[in-house]
């Protein structure tokens, strides 16, 4: 399970679903939920909106295997003969993510155990404890039986493995974790010397003698060892991962359809998407808006940007969001009319050539019978289904999308292990999120109209004229090297605070906080200022930045303050005042043909867009100049360039055109500026040569 890191992007598969000639539309298919003489009204009613691919079976283990080794496939035989005669292709499931209850009575050592010790049960879902061998015997007997049976059905063009890997079980502490781990720890160090050394185990007296003693990171009396914390989260990930590889690989002994499983990008720290998109053939992901954001469609945006970057820039397919409400969040607010398409197609110009949802029809029973569904409870007489057949009739028109990329100037670290570690515990503050950070420069991004690829910090950036670091805590050397090597070829580098502070087994730089980028940088941090909850600073940023004076500007900062060293670099910012009065906040730093600089404070998002504009003017870039609210993404392919703008605002809008357009939705001709009324979409086509 141990890998070496490698930062080659997305998948290396090439193809698509055969078959599925259209942006594919659909969702999960439940059809054991339901009598049987439903089955033909749900196809027929999809043939009425649209849709031309479902997922099916992805619960259904129990039905599919009612006894170990017993299995009854004609139920599905039925189901897949009736999508089949409709016209409408399978995304095959393996149903691993809902573990039978006689798989646990038989076996309830494979359990997953959380880390005080408690053995999670049967009746919700989540996959047993991934290093159970009964589990994994299982599981592989049912994904072969499944695809001996169906590899080579006309209707299954796709492969859907298990469910959303690492929700809700990512962590397990069980004696087959604890067994594997060691033999994890083994291979990736070699001997108990090394590990002692990585793990820092001179203090407290942790040091280790002999690997049966090596435990798990279970509940301990105090915070447990940060680099055995960090590993355990490595190991973890690589435990499902390879719970997905062994069934991929028994898919492809009777199948050549394309494998996927469905990531749940930016919503599930405990998987490294860069480390399973190499896996997959087709990158695939879940979405829902948290509800209680307003502002959720720039985190759908995020997540939208981090799956195609996850895939390679490819097209990638969206398996899951919602019409409308769903069921697990505190407060379930409804999607106001529009809201679900302008949704699905900032999904759609953002790279994604699928649009499905969770699930068709609504679940009378369950845990998610409050979830909105294709086909909600009030029935083919409500709002929402007649949205569900407009934007089925929607996407019919534009197929010629397909395949069509989407291109980024501005790239945004996001590193997963810098993550799981800035996330234990005995940090500086708490107040220092990594997510609160990606989330503010990402937003800011977004209201200046820059596309935006999260990428991790040792990819090559040679292509972007901007990169942004909003939270790189833990960061290798190697990768400080690269993005050294960024500025010097002439790249623009935004690093944020509480960067580039330990290695990879979280131990401080030996050189001191932030020693990594000093070259890049020009400046280094000799102590953390950390500010109390609710204090703020002020940081008198501009040309006369030293002393009030014309061209000044007072930003306010909260969180953390840096006293910062310089090296080379200019403050373009200092402290009015706080625990650093005078002191450089704000820094530029000329290195080689490009320019690394350095934000010690944190700015909210209106803040930072007083720096960014000194930042995008280095990079050769600018705002869009767009009105707030309306979201416009393209996508290239052969010799057309497709805008897709989205009013998020609750007025009508302009955007300025180029170039004569076609509206893909209407058939009508636009030349100057295009109108976007309030809550509407548009899709408008170019020809670029």
């Amino acid at each position: 399970m141990p890998e070496t890191p490698s930062f080659v992007p997305g998948p290396q598969y090439d193809g698509w679903l055969t078959g599925v000639d259209q942006i594919a539309y659909g969702g999960d298919y439940n059809p054991e939920q339901w009598p049987e003489d439903v089955w033909a009204e749900d196809v027929r009613l999809m043939n009425e909106a649209g849709v031309n691919l479902v997922s099916l079976g992805i619960f259904s283990w129990a039905l599919l295997e009612p006894r170990e080794g017993e299995f009854d496939f004609g139920w599905l035989d039925r189901v897949i003969g009736l999508l089949h005669a409709g016209g409408v292709r399978v995304l095959l499931a393996t149903p691993t993510a809902a573990s039978p209850a006689w798989l646990y009575a038989a076996h309830p050592d494979a359990r997953v155990i959380d880390r005080n010790g408690t053995p999670m049960g049967p009746g919700g879902r989540g996959l047993m404890a991934p290093t159970a061998p009964a589990y994994r015997e299982a599981a592989l007997r049912i994904t072969t039986a499944l695809a001996e049976r169906y590899g080579k059905h006309p209707a299954v063009v796709g492969w859907h493995v298990h469910n959303e890997y690492g929700a809700p079980v990512s962590l397990d502490y069980s004696v087959h974790a604890q067994r594997a781990f060691r033999e994890w720890l083994r291979e990736r160090y070699g001997s108990l010397d090394a590990l002692n050394a990585a793990w820092g185990t001179a203090f407290w007296g942790q040091h280790y003698a002999d690997w049966e003693h090596v435990q798990v990171p279970a509940a301990t009396a105090t915070s447990a060892n940060p680099a055995q914390q960090l590993d355990f989260a490595r190991f973890s990930d690589a435990a499902l991962r390879a719970c997905f590889v062994a069934e991929r690989d028994a898919i492809r002994e009777h199948s050549t359809a394309p494998v996927t499983t469905n990531f749940m990008a930016t919503s599930c720290p405990s998987t490294d998407l860069f480390a399973w998109g190499r896996e997959v053939d087709i990158v695939s992901n879940d979405h829902y808006l948290w509800a209680a954001d307003p502002r959720g469609h720039v985190g759908l945006a995020m997540a939208a940007d981090l799956t195609r970057s996850v895939a390679g820039g490819k097209p990638w397919l969206l398996l899951e969001h919602s019409t409308s409400a769903v069921n697990w969040q505190p407060r379930n607010v409804a999607k106001r009319p529009g809201e679900m398409a302008r949704n699905s197609f900032s999904h759609l110009g953002r790279g994604a050539d699928s649009i499905m949802f969770f699930q068709w029809r609504a679940s009378r029973s369950g845990a998610e019978k409050f979830h909105s569904a294709m086909v909600p409870h009030a029935g083919t007489e409500s709002r929402v289904w007649r949205e569900v057949v407009d934007l089925g009739a929607n996407l019919g028109r534009l197929t010629e999308l397909r395949g069509s990329r989407v291109h980024a100037d501005v790239a945004l670290l996001w590193d997963y292990e810098s993550f799981w570690a800035q996330d234990l515990e005995h940090r500086p503050s708490e107040g220092t999120s990594h997510r609160e950070r990606i989330d503010t420069y990402y937003d800011r991004l977004w209201r200046d109209g820059h596309i935006v690829d999260l990428v991790r910090p040792g990819q090559d950036l040679s292509g972007y004229k901007l990169v942004v670091a909003p939270a790189s805590y833990l960061l290798r050397a190697d990768d400080a090297a690269n993005l050294t090597a960024y500025v010097e070829a002439g790249g623009t580098l935004l690093v944020s605070y509480f960067s580039g502070i330990v290695d990879e087994h979280d131990a401080v730089h030996p050189a001191g906080y932030m020693a990594p980028l000093r070259d890049a940088l020009g400046v280094w941090v000799e102590e953390f200022l950390p500010l109390r909850d609710g204090d703020s600073l002020t940081v008198r940023y501009g040309a006369d930045a030293a002393g009030a004076g014309p061209g000044a500007t007072d930003l306010t900062g909260t969180v953390w303050a840096d006293d910062l060293v310089l090296a080379g670099a200019e403050p373009v910012g200092t402290y009015a005042d706080g625990p650093k009065p005078g002191g450089a906040a704000i820094t530029r730093h000329r290195h080689g043909a490009g320019t690394g600089w350095y934000v010690s404070t944190n700015l909210d998002v209106d803040a930072l867009a007083t720096v960014m504009a000194d930042v995008y003017a280095e990079a050769g870039l600018a705002p869009s100049g767009i009105v707030e609210g309306l979201e416009v993404v393209r996508r290239t392919g052969g010799d057309a360039e497709y805008t897709v703008a989205i009013n998020h605002t609750d007025d009508d809008a302009k955007l300025p055109l180029a170039a004569p357009a076609t509206d893909l939705l209407t058939g009508d001709a636009v030349t100057g500026d295009a109108d976007v009324p309030a809550g509407a979409v548009r899709v408008l086509r170019t020809t670029t040569r």
